[in-house]
C-alpha cells in the first residue's frame, strides 16, 4: 500500500469529521449523530488494519518507516514548521489497538449512555478524542504530538464533568485539568529545548522524531548545559514530565482516581485504554533521549513506586470503579518501570494487553453498575460490599470481567502474564548485572504484582461469588440475556486477553507452542531505538505528501525472530535462565495472592478485620491515600500557593496598584490640571484672548497716526526734525 494523504488521512479525519458534524446536527438528529461517530471510527479502524497488514503480515526490517511531510507555515530561512507522518512497526500496532478499543466503546457507550439526557453530547466529544489520539500516534514530531495531547486533555476535562449537576464531577474535572498541566507545561519547556539543539546541530530548528534520533547519533547533545546541568537530562526530563503528568504517575497520579466520576465508558477509553497510555508512548518514542540522558534508573523508580504505591491503595477501595482506577495507575507504573529497565519490547506489550484487558474490565463494570439500582435512592450502585452472587445474574459480564482479571493478575496462558514477566524479568536481569541500584524497583515490581492478583481477586470474590450482601438489590437485577452493543464488545476484548495472539505461544516463555500463531512477531517487530542503532536517520531525506514511496525495499530484508536477540550464546543463556527463574517468581506470586483472596473473601479462613486491626495506622494511610491530596491542597494550595497568591495580591494592590496603577492616575491628574491652567491662562487668555488686544492696539496707535488731520501731521514733522537737529 502507498502511504499518502488518501491512505493515511482519514484515520484521523473520520472522526474528527463525526465531531464536526456532530457538533452541529447532535440536539436535533441524536441517534443520526451517534450513528456517524461510530461508523467513523469503524472507518479509521479499517485504514488501521490495512497498515497493520502491511507491516506485521508484510513483516517489514524493524527499522523501516514512512516519513512524509507538508509545511504548515513558512516564515522565511529563520523559521519553518512541518507537519506530517511517522509510521513504523510501533505506530501500526498502536493504531489498531485504538481504533479497535476505541469502535468497541463506542458500541458498548450505546447500550451504556441510552438513558442519558446528554446522549449525543458524549458521542460528540468521544470522537475529538479519538481523532486526537489517533493523531497524535501518527504525529511525526513532538509538537504536533504536544497539539493533540492538548486536545486530549480538554475531552477528558470535558467527559470527566459530564454529569455537571454533580460538585464532585465538576472538581474532579478540574483537578484533573490543573494536575496534568503542571506535566504539560514540563513537556512545552522540553521542546523548546530540542528544538533549540536541533537547530544549533543542523541549522534548522525541527522536533521531529527522526531529527531527533540524528542528532542524537551526529552527538549533537553533547558537552552542551544548562544552568550546568547535561541539557540532554534536562530536555529528556522535561519530556518525561508530560509523560508523569498525562500517565499518572508518582508524584501527579492523585487525578486518575477522580476522574471516574465521568460515564464509565469514558473511562474505559481515555482513563485506561488509550489517553494515560500516550504519556508512555510518549515516552517509547523519547526513548533514546532518556539514554542518552541517563536517566533509565530515575524512570525505573518513579514506575516501580507508582506500580507498588498505587496497587497498595487498591487494596483497601469499596468502589468498584476506584479498584479499576487504582490498577490503572499501577499497571502504567510497570510500563515506565519497564522502559527504565531497558525492556522496550516488554513495556509496548504491556500498553497493548493492558488497553486490551483494562478497556474490557472497565466496560463490564459498566455492565454490572448499569444493572445494578437501588430503588430507594435511584441510583445505580458501585459499591461491592452490597453485591456478591452476580454470576448467576450475570454470566457472559462475569467470563469478561474473570479472564480479563487473569489477565492482569499475571496468570498464565493470558496477555498480562507475557508482557508482564518480561519486564519483571528485565527488571532482576539489570538488578543482579548492574547491582544494587535497581533491586528497588525489582522488588516493588514483584511485590505490586502479588498485590494486583489479591486485590483484583478480592474485587471479583466480593462482586459475583459468595451470597447476596443486599437481597433486595440482587431481586431486582434482570438476568442477563446476550445482547450486540453490551455483550459482544466484552467478548471481543475478552478473546485478545489470551497470550498467544502476543507471543506465539500460551505461555510466552515457549513451553506451550500454538499451533497456528508460531511466530514471536510482537518481539521480532518492536525494536529498542538505542543510539548506537540511529545512525540510519543520518542520511534521512523527507517525503512530501503528494509523492509516492519510490525507495527501493529490497536491501530490507524481512524480519525473522532471533531467540538469542543479537546476544552471544553465553549471554543469551544467562538472560533465558534469568527470565525463567522470574516466570516461576511471577506465577508463585500471582497465585498466592489468588489464593489469599479466596482464603479471605470466599472460604473465610481469614478475616480481614483483623489484618485491619492489626495494621490500622498503614490502613488508615490507604483509606487516605498516603494523604497525597491532603499534601497538595492544605500544604501546597493552601499554606504554599494561596500564601503566595495573598502575597503577590499585596503586591499588587499595595505596591504596583498604589503606585504604578493609582500613582499613575495622580500623575495623569495634576497634569490634566496644570494642563487646563495652562490652556485657560496661557492659551485661551493670552493666545486666543491676547491676539484680539494687540490687534485692538494697533488699530488705536493706526488710527491714531493715520487720522487725517493736517495739523497733526506738520506736527509729527516738526517733531522729528527737531529731534535730529538735537541729535547731530
Amino acid at each position: 500500500m502507498d502511504y499518502t494523504v488518501g491512505s493515511v488521512a482519514p484515520i484521523v479525519l473520520l472522526p474528527f469529521f463525526a465531531f464536526a458534524i456532530n457538533a452541529f446536527i447532535v440536539k436535533r438528529f441524536t441517534k443520526t449523530a451517534v450513528g456517524i461517530s461510530c461508523l467513523a471510527i469503524f472507518g479509521s479502524l479499517l485504514y488501521s488494519l490495512a497498515i497493520f497488514k502491511d507491516f506485521v503480515f508484510g513483516q517489514y526490517a524493524t527499522n523501516y518507516y514512512i516519513h512524509k511531510v507538508f509545511t504548515w507555515f513558512d516564515l522565511g530561512p529563520s523559521f519553518k514548521l512541518n507537519m506530517g507522518i511517522y509510521i513504523d512497526n510501533l505506530t501500526a500496532v498502536m493504531l489498531l489497538m485504538v481504533s479497535g478499543c476505541a469502535f468497541l466503546i463506542h458500541i458498548f457507550s450505546t447500550y451504556y449512555m441510552a438513558d442519558d439526557i446528554r446522549f449525543g453530547r458524549f458521542f460528540v466529544y468521544m470522537s475529538l478524542f479519538t481523532s486526537a489520539m489517533l493523531g497524535l500516534v501518527v504525529s511525526d514530531n513532538l509538537l504536533g504530538m504536544f497539539i493533540f495531547w492538548e486536545i486530549m486533555g480538554f475531552c477528558s476535562y470535558s467527559l470527566i464533568g459530564h454529569y455537571y449537576e454533580k460538585e464532585e464531577a465538576g472538581a474532579a474535572s478540574i483537578k484533573a485539568f490543573m494536575t496534568t498541566r503542571v506535566g504539560d507545561v514540563f513537556f512545552l519547556l522540553g521542546i523548546v529545548m530540542v528544538w533549540h539543539t536541533v537547530a544549533r546541530a543542523t541549522g534548522e530548528g525541527s522536533v521531529a522524531l527522526v531529527d531527533i534520533y540524528k542528532v542524537l547519533a551526529m552527538g549533537g547533545f553533547d558537552n552542551l548545559t544548562l544552568w550546568g546541568f547535561p541539557l540532554v537530562t534536562c530536555a529528556a526530563l522535561a519530556i518525561f514530565m508530560g509523560t508523569i503528568g498525562k500517565s499518572a504517575q508518582f508524584p501527579l497520579q492523585v487525578w486518575l482516581p477522580d476522574a471516574m466520576m465521568g460515564p464509565t465508558p469514558c473511562s474505559a477509553l481515555i482513563h485506561a485504554a488509550t489517553m494515560v497510555a500516550a504519556g508512555v508512548f510518549l515516552s517509547l518514542r523519547i526513548y533514546p533521549l532518556l539514554e542518552a540522558g541517563n536517566l533509565t534508573t530515575f524512570v525505573a523508580y518513579i514506575g516501580a513506586i507508582t506500580a507498588f504505591g498505587a496497587a497498595t491503595i487498591a487494596l483497601v477501595q469499596t468502589d468498584l470503579k476506584a479498584v479499576l482506577a487504582y490498577s490503572t495507575i499501577s499497571q502504567l507504573g510497570y510500563m515506565v518501570l519497564g522502559i527504565g529497565v531497558g525492556a522496550y519490547n516488554a513495556a509496548f506489550m504491556h500498553l497493548i494487553t493492558h488497553a486490551v484487558f483494562k478497556a474490557c474490565l472497565f466496560l463490564s463494570a459498566g455492565s454490572v453498575i448499569h444493572s445494578l439500582h437501588d430503588h430507594h435512592t435511584h441510583a445505580h450502585v458501585q459499591e461491592m460490599p452490597r453485591m456478591g452472587g452476580l454470576r448467576k445474574k450475570m454470566p457472559l459480564t462475569f467470563l469478561a470481567m474473570m479472564c480479563c482479571t487473569l489477565a492482569i493478575s499475571g496468570i498464565p496462558f493470558f496477555s498480562g502474564f507475557v508482557s508482564k514477566d518480561r519486564i519483571l524479568g528485565d527488571a532482576l536481569l539489570r538488578a543482579l548485572d548492574d547491582g544494587g541500584a535497581l533491586w528497588g524497583p525489582a522488588v516493588l515490581g514483584f511485590v505490586a504484582a502479588f498485590l494486583t492478583a489479591f486485590y483484583m481477586f478480592r474485587m471479583m470474590f466480593l462482586t459475583f461469588f459468595g451470597n447476596p450482601k443486599d437481597q433486595e438489590l440482587y431481586d431486582h437485577t434482570h438476568v442477563e440475556k446476550l445482547s450486540w452493543n453490551r455483550n459482544v464488545p466484552l467478548l471481543v476484548l475478552t478473546l485478545f486477553t489470551l497470550g498467544f495472539w502476543y507471543s506465539g505461544s500460551f505461555t510466552g516463555q515457549k513451553l506451550v507452542k500454538f499451533p497456528v500463531i508460531k511466530k514471536e512477531w510482537f518481539q521480532t517487530l518492536i525494536e529498542k531505538p538505542e543510539k548506537s542503532k540511529l545512525g540510519r536517520f543520518k542520511d534521512l531525506k523527507r517525503q512530501e505528501w503528494s509523492s509516492v514511496d519510490n525507495r527501493d525495499k529490497t536491501p530490507l530484508p524481512k524480519s525473522s525472530y532471533d531467540p538469542n536477540h543479537g546476544l552471544s550464546e553465553e549471554r543469551a543463556h544467562h538472560v533465558h535462565h534469568v527470565h525463567h527463574i522470574g516466570a516461576i517468581l511471577s506465577i508463585i506470586i500471582a497465585f498466592s495472592g489468588v489464593g489469599l483472596a479466596y482464603l479471605m473473601y470466599v472460604a473465610g479462613k481469614l478475616n480481614p478485620s483483623w489484618w485491619v486491626n492489626k495494621l490500622s495506622g498503614w490502613y488508615k494511610a490507604l483509606q487516605n491515600k498516603y494523604y497525597f491530596d491532603d499534601f497538595y491542597i492544605k500544604g501546597v494550595i493552601q499554606k504554599g500557593l494561596l500564601k503566595l497568591n495573598n502575597l503577590l495580591a499585596a503586591f499588587d494592590m499595595g505596591i504596583f496598584d498604589r503606585f504604578a496603577i493609582d500613582g499613575w492616575k495622580t500623575i495623569n491628574e495634576w497634569a490634566f490640571r496644570l494642563s487646563g491652567k495652562f490652556d485657560d491662562e496661557v492659551i485661551d487668555k493670552a493666545g486666543v484672548g491676547g491676539g484680539p488686544l494687540v490687534v485692538k492696539g494697533f488699530n488705536v496707535i493706526l488710527r491714531t497716526l493715520q487720522s487725517g488731520k493736517v495739523q497733526f501731521y506738520f506736527i509729527v514733522i516738526i517733531v522729528v526734525l527737531v529731534s535730529y537737529i538735537f541729535s547731530i
